[in-house]
């Protein structure tokens, strides 16, 4: 007798220190469900220890209270301010380190990588990369936060990566409920492409 599959709920991360996006997607098969998305507010603490420490909590609850099964994270680019990097680098290490305690893999992405699985351009707006997720995942609210949608971002990428099937054959639907592919898309939604 054949085994069922069991749905992965993915968790992806846009880690930051003042502010960090998350989203859960739940997947079965080809194809996915929004869970959720938020962000957590960090600016409040004045204490980098502190917004650390918040981080691990936080990361933490969400894995143990969506059952997550896999964790997506965006890894940080690199710019001209080193003490902002020091910095972004310790809120992902926490957040790793967090899944990690829950005996989960973390699986890491550059921003570019995501972008290009989301959009297929490397180089698109985080208000492409929304409005795409937008699309895919057909809710009709956009998250409060780009950085929400960011770490959404993650764990479709994700899940991009480990789907038997390319996007043009899972049945993602388009903006009018068919089956379709990128070329469709962006002719069916003229004014999502930035000129």
């Amino acid at each position: 007798m054949k085994e069922t599959e069991k749905p992965r709920i993915i968790l992806g991360i846009d880690p930051g220190t003042n502010l960090l996006g998350y989203g859960i997607i739940e997947t079965l098969g080809n194809g996915m469900a929004l869970k959720g998305t938020g962000v957590v507010r960090l600016d409040k603490y004045s204490d980098h220890g502190k917004k650390l420490f918040h981080i691990y909590e936080k990361i933490a609850g969400l894995i143990d209270g969506f059952q997550i099964t896999e964790v997506a994270i965006e890894a940080p680019f690199y710019g001209k301010n080193v003490q902002s990097m020091l910095k972004l680098g310790r809120a992902q290490g926490v957040a790793i380190a967090a899944a990690i305690s829950r005996n989960l893999e973390v699986y890491e992405y550059v921003p570019r990588k995501i972008k290009q699985s989301i959009t297929g351009n490397g180089n698109a707006s985080k208000e492409q990369v929304s409005a795409m997720l937008q699309s895919l995942l057909v809710f009709d609210q956009l998250p409060e936060s780009l950085d929400a949608t960011d770490g959404l971002a993650a764990a479709v990428c994700h899940f991009f990566q480990f789907s038997p099937r390319s996007f043009g054959q899972t049945g993602s639907k388009t903006s009018k409920g068919k089956p379709g592919n990128w070329k469709q898309f962006l002719s069916e939604n003229p004014d999502r492409l930035k000129k």
